[in-house]
């Protein structure tokens, strides 16, 4: 055989064993898990270079070779289209599946969640305590806040709705407050537009703050629009609401977890014990069942309500078979 055939033959045979090194290797790359054990959390800044995304991976010992991460990349047109923010990278993610999850910007979220009955200080409270929003709140004055929101309502109380929010890294508290502010006038207007008659109560924030005071008054759903029935009733006849939780927030910080005879015949804007209808703003942030309830109000004929002590209560339509309640139920007399 003459020598220039035999280097054909050994060139062939290179580049098919070559070939078929780069397929099977390929191949590999493209299927095997690069991210072992643990869920790894990278993220990407704005500014960093596919260089920089690949070394942050390595550091975080994803298993990846630059040179096949890259053509890969190259490929699939991946390179230039990584999109900023914080990522988890699940155990079992192939390369491929990494560089789908930058370029579809499916980055990690965190939630907060704001149930229902919680007051404004409280949310506030727990907004400040989350590590992973940005905090760009400087006071905790409520017609500051709702201004920093954008809105002109001064008094922040019931304004947000209860809810599980999710968010991205970097997420301000700001934003999250707008978006549960947002959502809370969703709910409100469709709730008022489904209302139902005759109702004590003319607009929707009068039955923000009804709701307000439904929430407070009973966890237990379908006692919901039996308590508002017994406060749309009273507001009909021109009784007093006489609800504690009202009393409860008017005191404040004077509240240390028991309410007096004393109390209760100390005047605040919010002592439903002296004054008459609503008070001036909601108490707490109502739910939806809540503000449901406070524009369904149940029909029948009680008056009053007597706590049975295991969260439900005891419902009367005159103040005898209301005192008896009480004597049983809260004086433990039988």
């Amino acid at each position: 055989m003459k020598p220039a055939n035999k280097l054909g033959i050994a060139a062939l045979l290179w580049f098919v064993l070559g070939g078929g090194w780069f397929w099977q290797t390929l191949q590999q790359v493209l299927h095997q898990p690069a991210v072992v054990g643990l869920p790894v959390v990278i993220e990407i800044n704005k500014g960093d270079s596919f260089t920089q995304v690949t070394d942050k991976l390595l550091a975080q010992h994803v298993q990846i070779t630059p040179f096949w991460f890259k053509l890969i990349a190259f490929a699939g047109g991946s390179v230039k289209k990584l999109k900023i923010g914080e990522y988890e990278l699940t155990p079992g993610a192939t390369a491929p599946d990494i560089l789908a999850q930058f370029v579809l910007g499916k980055t990690k979220h965190y939630a907060l969640t704001i149930p229902e009955g919680w007051c404004f200080k409280e949310l506030l409270q727990e907004l400040a305590r989350n590590p992973h929003l940005e905090h760009t709140l400087t006071t905790t004055d409520g017609p500051t806040v709702m201004a920093q929101l954008g809105t002109d309502i001064k008094h922040p109380e019931g304004e947000f709705f209860p809810d599980t929010y999710f968010f991205e890294k970097h997420t301000t508290d700001v934003a999250l407050l707008k978006r549960a502010y947002t959502k809370m006038q969703q709910v409100l207007q469709e709730e008022w537009q489904h209302r139902g008659s005759p109702l004590p109560i003319n607009t929707p924030y009068e039955a923000l703050i009804l709701a307000s005071i439904v929430e407070k008054e009973t966890a237990v759903v379908a006692e919901r629009p039996q308590i508002a029935g017994v406060f749309a009733r009273r507001l009909q006849t021109g009784m007093m609401l006489q609800t504690d939780p009202t009393v409860i927030y008017g005191m404040a910080e004077r509240y240390q977890g028991n309410i007096t005879r004393v109390d209760l015949k100390t005047p605040t804007p919010y002592n439903t014990y002296t004054i008459k209808g609503l008070p001036p703003t909601p108490i707490a942030l109502p739910g939806r069942l809540a503000i449901y309830a406070a524009l369904h109000p149940d029909p029948g004929d009680a008056l009053y309500f007597v706590a049975r002590g295991d969260g439900t209560h005891v419902f009367s339509a005159n103040l005898k078979d209301h005192n008896l309640a009480v004597d049983s139920f809260q004086r433990k007399k039988k």
